[in-house]
C-alpha cells in the first residue's frame, strides 16, 4: 500500500469540488446562469464568483501571495453580496476564466508550502491558520457551494448528478421520479399532521 499523502488527498477532493461546480454551468443560457433561484438570490455564476474570491483569500492573501484583482468583498470595499452575482457586463467566460486563474494560483501555493505552513487571514484580528486548515476549509466550502449548484441546476432545468461520468442518482424516468416525489410529499404531510 502506498504511503498516505494528506496534501495530495485534499487537493484531489478540492479539484473534484471545483470541477463539479463548473460542470453545473454546462449548456445553460446567460440568463439561466445568472437567474436567482432562491429568495436570497442564489445563482450559478454567483457561486463561481464567490468561490474565486474564497480561493484567492485562503491560498493567496493569507499566505502572502495576493491574487491580482481579488474580489472586492475581501477588502470590504464592495456592496454586500457583490461576490454572489454577476453583473450584465461580466461574462461567463470572464468569471470561469478568473476562477481557473484563482485555482491555479491556489495550486501553486499548495504545492510550494508544507501543510504546517502558517498564514494569517487578512481581516479582523488576522487569525492564524495553516495550509492544512485552509485546504480542509476550502474543500468543505467548495463542496458546500457545489451542493447549492446541484439544487439550483435541478430547479432550472431538472438536470441532476454528481459528475458527467457518474450521475450518482437512482435509476428512474420522469414518471418514476414524479411518483417518488409524490410519495415523499405524502409522507411529509402525514408526519406533519397534528396528533
Amino acid at each position: 500500500m502506498a504511503e498516505p499523502d494528506d496534501k495530495r488527498d485534499l487537493q484531489i477532493y478540492l479539484q473534484d469540488a471545483r470541477d463539479a461546480l463548473l460542470w453545473k454551468l454546462d449548456g445553460l443560457s446567460e440568463y439561466d446562469l445568472r437567474r436567482p433561484m432562491t429568495p436570497t438570490g442564489t445563482n450559478l455564476l454567483g457561486l463561481v464568483k464567490h468561490a474565486t474570491g474564497a480561493e484567492a483569500l485562503y491560498f493567496g492573501a493569507t499566505f502572502g501571495r495576493p491574487f491580482a484583482g481579488t474580489a472586492l468583498w475581501i477588502t470590504g470595499d464592495a456592496e454586500p453580496n457583490a461576490d454572489l452575482w454577476a453583473t450584465p457586463d461580466e461574462t461567463r467566460e470572464q468569471i470561469v476564466g478568473r476562477y481557473r486563474e484563482a485555482w491555479a494560483h491556489a495550486d501553486t501555493t499548495i504545492e510550494s508550502l508544507p501543510l504546517d505552513a502558517v498564514g494569517r487571514i487578512p481581516w479582523g484580528s488576522r487569525i492564524e491558520t495553516t495550509l492544512h486548515r485552509s485546504l480542509v476549509h476550502m474543500v468543505a466550502e467548495t463542496q458546500r457551494h457545489a451542493g447549492h449548484a446541484d439544487v439550483v441546476r435541478e430547479l432550472l432545468d431538472g438536470a441532476t448528478g454528481l459528475r458527467p461520468e457518474n450521475d450518482n442518482m437512482a435509476p428512474g424516468d420522469r414518471t418514476w421520479w414524479a411518483e417518488h416525489r409524490s410519495r415523499v410529499e405524502r409522507a411529509a404531510r402525514e408526519a406533519g399532521r397534528p396528533a
